[in-house]
């Protein structure tokens, strides 16, 4: 074990580089996003931390070199990983509410939670190679072999995370574990003399740190922290304000509601924007079959399968997690004319031949700060139209402004929308929204005539037409297409005009 010692702390050290990163982005997710923003910041913060933590490694290293040292570096390192477990939630409580610039935001939090850890993890390298280094003669093979080490560390900590850790313990619990990882490699790097005593009460302060740091920022009833392997996902209840009625619901972005229920009577959709695919049946009366890109909560599916009881209807969730959640907690029931897919709705598309989908709901554009671009783009368009129906028509829910800056995604996914059909018409959900506000709109499109489309004998369906947008949409746009798609940029435009 003396002989690859250091070895084996490399190798643990790299792969709790990585998991500490990747968990990065669940811990910020639901106050800040997952977008680029995000990414950018964690791995530039991450990586210019660890360059400062090589700097320092070495620098310590050849003043005197010596185990215990190296032991203190890597137990500061578990000490700063424990503080970040601790204030996370609460810090991004306090910066979301005092910083409204997303990419200040995005870097601040990264530099306050991230950097102090991973500089002592970047000193850990330096530092064991000049404990390795015996002969000047072998340093370069030695120093190689080290580094060589300690990636196939990060490596392993890339997958085993991604594909094991963050659907089975969650954000808070691998930190947890990440401390105590770190706990144990300063004791192997250095047997520290504890007495019984001493160690009982680490383990005390260790225990009560980590019933702290597993409690939930938002203090809700019936509050749930679940992480899947796609998303961290919040669930709660709460009052609707708008009806003042009890709510159980779903959130994955930072304040923005994906999904709720009644929890009183689940007779009703919550949500207005859900409300307005029921306009579905008003440009397509004879709806025998019908597609979903974005399960979510379940909400509309369990409200189509009511009103349509003969027609089928496919779902397209890529989180399994979420339809267990709608499962568990949203009161989604096996159907036998419901059929889910668990997987990326662009792949599920691409795959169509002749499906002749009567009616698309699209409803996977979550919020500002989470926009599939892949989903937005001329080619996804044109494959959804080849596997509709002759009177198939396209229902799409976007969030954006129409007008200004913030409506740059509007104005660009109505136009390549309109490559692609004759028929193209947008709603407001409210329509006493100012157009420069980014709100919640439908795009409708059809490549159908529909002619009288303004008006229903349906009164339900009248009240959403009424909000049809008929002013002159102006301003810059993009046809959005595989090669070129820059919604992040457009969603930044939106989150800097709040």
């Amino acid at each position: 074990m003396k002989k690859i010692k250091l070895e084996l702390i490399l190798f643990i050290c790299g792969a709790v580089v990585m998991i500490f990163e990747i968990v990065g982005s669940r811990v910020i997710a639901p106050y800040l996003g997952s977008s680029t923003f995000v990414w950018t910041s964690i791995i530039g913060i991450i990586m210019a931390s660890l360059s400062l933590g090589y700097f320092l490694g070495g620098k310590i290293a050849d003043k005197n070199p010596n185990f215990k040292t190296f032991s203190t570096i890597i137990f500061f390192s578990a000490v700063m990983i424990a503080i970040s477990a601790i204030i996370k939630d609460q810090l991004l409580l306090l910066l979301v509410k005092h910083i409204h610039n997303l990419q200040l935001n995005t870097v601040l939090s990264s530099i306050l939670l991230f950097a102090p850890a991973s500089i002592f993890l970047g000193m850990v390298s330096p530092y064991a190679v000049r404990l390795k280094i015996d002969s000047i003669s072998h340093s370069g093979q030695t120093v190689g072999n080290l580094y060589a080490i300690s990636t196939m560390g990060s490596i392993l900590g890339t997958f085993i995370t991604g594909f094991l850790l963050i659907g089975l313990l969650g954000t808070s619990k691998i930190l947890i574990l990440l401390v105590f990882i770190q706990l144990l490699v300063t004791f192997l790097a250095f047997p520290w003399k504890l007495s019984t005593q001493k160690f009982i009460g680490l383990f005390v302060v260790l225990f009560g740190f980590s019933l702290f740091a597993s409690a939930p920022a938002i203090f809700a009833s019936n509050f749930y922290d679940i992480d899947t392997d796609y998303n961290r996902v919040w669930t709660y209840e709460t009052i609707d304000t708008q009806t003042g009625r009890p709510i159980r619901a779903l959130q994955t972005n930072p304040g923005q509601t994906e999904a709720a229920v009644f929890t009183d009577k689940d007779d009703d959709l919550v949500f207005d924007y859900t409300k307005f695919y029921r306009l579905g049946d008003h440009f397509n009366p004879e709806i025998k079959k019908a597609l979903l890109i974005g399960g979510g909560g379940y909400s509309y599916p369990k409200d189509f399968l009511q009103k349509h009881p003969d027609a089928q209807l496919d779902v397209v969730e890529i989180d399994p997690g979420l339809t267990k959640i709608a499962r568990d907690h949203f009161n989604l029931q096996d159907n036998e004319n419901l059929h889910i897919f668990h997987e990326d709705g662009r792949t599920f598309v691409n795959r169509l031949e002749n499906a002749d989908y009567d009616v698309v709901y699209i409803d996977a554009f979550n919020s500002q700060f989470a926009i599939p671009s892949h989903l937005t783009t001329s080619e996804f368009i044109g494959k959804i139209k080849e596997n509709l129906s002759p009177n198939g028509v396209i229902l799409v829910n976007i969030i954006s402004a129409i007008d200004g800056e913030a409506g740059m995604f509007l104005r660009s996914e109505l136009q390549t929308y309109k490559e692609h059909f004759s028929f193209v018409e947008i709603i407001q959900i409210h329509d006493n929204r100012p157009a420069t506000d980014v709100q919640n709109i439908q795009i409708i499109a059809s490549q159908s005539a529909q002619e009288n489309w303004q008006h229903s004998d349906n009164t339900e369906f009248q009240n959403y037409l009424n909000n049809i947008w008929t002013s002159e949409i102006t301003g810059d746009y993009t046809i959005l297409t595989d090669d070129f798609a820059p919604v992040e940029l457009y969603c930044y435009k939106m989150v800097k005009t709040k």
